[in-house]
C-alpha cells in the first residue's frame, strides 16, 4: 500500500472533531481504534472503486458522492473536502463534475447508473439504468467536466 495514501487517510481521521475530543478527554486508546477502523473502511472503499467496473465519483452542488455499486459514501462538501473522493480520483477512479451543468431538469431525468452491470432492456421507465460510459454520454452532453474518462480507456 502506498505510504502517501496511508498518510492522507490517516491524518483526515485523526483530525475529526470526534477523535480530537477523545483524545483531548483521554481516551486515546478508543481514539486510536475508530481511527484504525475508519482508515480500513475508507482502504476498502477505494479497493472496490478500483475493481468495480461502475465506480465512479460525482460532484454536485449537492455534495460529493463516490458511487460503489449498491454502496454510495457521500459528504455534502465539495471533492475538494472530502479526502477519500479526491483519492479515489487520483487512482484513476472517474469522475463526473456535474456544477457546470444548469439544466437541472434534464440531469433529474437522466436514468441511473446500473449497479452489477446488467443494463436494462426498456428504453424508458422511472427505474432505468444504463452502462457508465452511457451515462458519461448523456450528462456530458449536458455540460459535465469528466476526468478518468472510462471511454477512453477502452477505444485504446
Amino acid at each position: 500500500m502506498q505510504t502517501g495514501l496511508l498518510r492522507v487517510l490517516r491524518a483526515t481521521v485523526a483530525s475529526w472533531w470526534r477523535h480530537k475530543e477523545l483524545r483531548r478527554t483521554g481516551q486515546t486508546e478508543l481514539a486510536r481504534w475508530l481511527e484504525r477502523e475508519t482508515v480500513l473502511r475508507d482502504l476498502g472503499y477505494l479497493r472496490q472503486a478500483a475493481i468495480l467496473s461502475d465506480a465512479h465519483v460525482i460532484c454536485g452542488e449537492g455534495g460529493t458522492f463516490i458511487h460503489l455499486g449498491w454502496t454510495n459514501v457521500s459528504t455534502f462538501a465539495p471533492i475538494e473536502r472530502f479526502p477519500l473522493a479526491a483519492l479515489a480520483v487520483a487512482l484513476g477512479t472517474p469522475f463526473i463534475d456535474i456544477r457546470r451543468v444548469t439544466d437541472v431538469i434534464a440531469f433529474a431525468n437522466l436514468p441511473r447508473v446500473t449497479r452489477d452491470g446488467s443494463v436494462d432492456a426498456a428504453n424508458s421507465g422511472a427505474g432505468r439504468s444504463v452502462s457508465l460510459n452511457t451515462y458519461i454520454d448523456m450528462v456530458e452532453q449536458l455540460g459535465a467536466r469528466i476526468v478518468n474518462d472510462p471511454r477512453a480507456r477502452q477505444s485504446t
